[in-house]
């Protein structure tokens, strides 16, 4: 069993004259006072791969004891001065639970101890005039062995300010003014373990290695797109933690993660080549298709269930909410096991190192060297005429099922749009973002018509159900007539939302 809390500190050297040097921060904003210092003795073991695969990605794993907070310890980057820190029980060998979190990462490789890490802490609280905690401000000795051969040590001291939980972080910067006025300057190490690793020599040249790529030529329309395709990998790596665990959105993020990848792929053709491409596109709709299996039915479960909770009481005839919640458990256990079984799988591990392959080797093409303004323009608008055949082919649909299928068809060309527009961005700038945002407004107009079909489909099956229960089908009729005026609604908005898209200006200042 696991448990999780988000961390947000900072890293400062301390002055020589260690705890005597440190400034009264008493007065500071908000702070009211600071209590007395308490000791601990704290022992740390840090796990990695033999290539430090976690430490490249900002990650640490260690299994520490002493303290209040004795365990294994998992720290994955977010954004800014924050970590999130998930905790599971002290054991002698490497939490399963833990193992999983870092899959995406380590990629299976082997997790062994590679540094030791002892500190003699001395911990104040920050308290505001309630008494309530602030901060911790705590001093640490530290001592660094690492357990890689050649047995390299280190020392050195290290002051840590950590906000507790809900504390703006602000107060971070306000903390900080008075420390550099006693001439405490912030770490250049984001953690213990890129120190120690450092210092005694442990971390060899793997460590803190930013991925490079071959061939790249900085400006080119190769450059761009291989950035784009870097922090997009970076996010999929990121989420899967999230994924794992049932995070909220993390599902969603996961799989337009997957879409962006796909679309930056196939709009780019003319600067990557697709033999080696292809293959790694196909892969990225395999898991866009599991994650989606259970995207789909979170949607829908949203949905029905806002769309119930609107309902006056005396439109909700029989046991309509325990029905909604039967089918809601029936159907989430299922898709969230092929969530699982399909992140568990080799397939997606071999998915993961194609996708960093490809970043570090990236299959140019002669037109990766060209002029981005070009080149990238060109792309976006073969995306952007694609999307117009198809909106032209919906809007001649009579209403029904094959209007709604082409609609379906015209949002997914809109993504595609907003996508390439995306890679574009950096090297087009306002013309392409203008065209990217007008892009998006048609895709979330057809993706609310879209969400109302299949929202339909769901709403007569809970009919049907109820009916052959012998309850009463009257409130679901009633939520399915509603999605119909939804989803008709949308149709409705659908011309004015297209011609502002389609205004020729647009086109024309990619062009230029």
């Amino acid at each position: 069993m696991t448990q999780s809390k988000r961390e947000t500190e900072r890293k400062y050297e301390p002055s020589s004259s260690g705890a005597d040097g440190l400034p009264d921060l008493t007065g500071v904003g908000p702070v009211a006072s600071v209590t007395a210092a308490r000791h601990e003795e704290l022992d740390a073991v840090y796990h990695d791969t033999a290539d430090l695969r976690l430490a490249g990605a900002s990650a640490t794993l260690r299994r520490r004891t002493g303290g209040a907070d004795a365990g294994w310890h998992l720290k994955l980057p977010l954004t800014g001065d924050s970590r999130e820190e998930v905790r599971a029980p002290l054991s002698d060998e490497v939490p399963e639970a833990l193992r999983e979190l870092v899959r995406s990462r380590t990629r299976g490789a082997e997790l062994r101890p590679v540094v030791r890490i002892r500190s003699t802490r001395s911990v104040r609280h920050l308290r505001d005039a309630e008494g309530g905690v602030l901060a911790e401000l705590s001093l640490d000795e530290v001592r660094a062995e690492s357990l890689e051969a050649g047995d390299g040590h280190a020392e050195w001291s290290e002051l840590e300010v950590e906000l507790a939980d809900g504390v703006h972080a602000g107060l971070l910067d306000t903390v900080e003014k008075k420390l550099r006025k006693k001439g405490i300057t912030r770490s250049d190490s984001p953690s213990k373990l890129v120190r120690a690793l450092r210092e005694t020599g442990a971390g060899g040249r793997q460590t803190g290695r930013r991925p490079t790529s071959d061939g790249v030529t900085p400006g080119s329309p190769g450059a761009y797109v291989v950035a784009y395709l870097r922090e997009q990998v970076g996010i999929l790596v990121a989420l899967d933690p999230a994924v794992r665990r049932d995070l909220p959105d993390g599902v969603h993020q996961m799989r337009v993660t997957c879409r962006r990848l796909r679309g930056c792929l196939r709009s780019y053709r003319s600067v990557l080549d697709r033999r080696v491409t292809d293959p790694v596109r196909a892969e990225l709709r395999w898991l866009a298709g599991e994650l989606g299996v259970e995207r789909d039915q979170e949607v829908l479960r949203e949905r029905v269930g806002a769309a119930l909770e609107e309902l006056p009481d005396d439109l909700v005839l029989g046991p309509v909410a325990a029905r909604l919640r039967v089918w809601e458990v029936s159907q989430g256990d299922e898709t969230r096991t092929r969530t699982r079984e399909a992140l568990a799988s080799p397939r997606y591990l071999r998915l993961l190192d194609a996708l960093d392959a490809l970043v570090r080797r990236p299959p140019l093409r002669a037109k990766a060297a060209g002029k981005p303004g070009r080149v990238m323009a060109r792309a976006v608008l073969k995306e952007y005429d694609r999307l117009a055949g198809r909106m032209g082919h919906a809007l001649e649909q009579p209403a029904g099922q094959s209007r709604d299928a082409a609609l379906h068809q015209a949002r997914k060309a809109a993504k595609k749009v907003r996508y390439a527009a995306e890679v574009a961005r950096p090297a087009l700038g306002k013309p392409v973002t203008r065209l990217g945002k007008r892009a998006k407004a048609v895709q979330k107009l057809l993706g609310d018509h879209q969400d109302a079909v299949v929202a339909q489909d769901t709403l007569r099956g809970l009919a049907v159900s109820a009916h052959g229960a012998g309850e009463s089908a009257f409130t679901w009729g009633l939520l399915h007539g509603r999605e119909r005026a939804r989803a008709d609604a949308r149709q409705r908005e659908l011309p004015s939302a297209w011609r502002a898209a389609s205004d020729p200006a647009l086109r024309a200042s990619l062009r230029h």
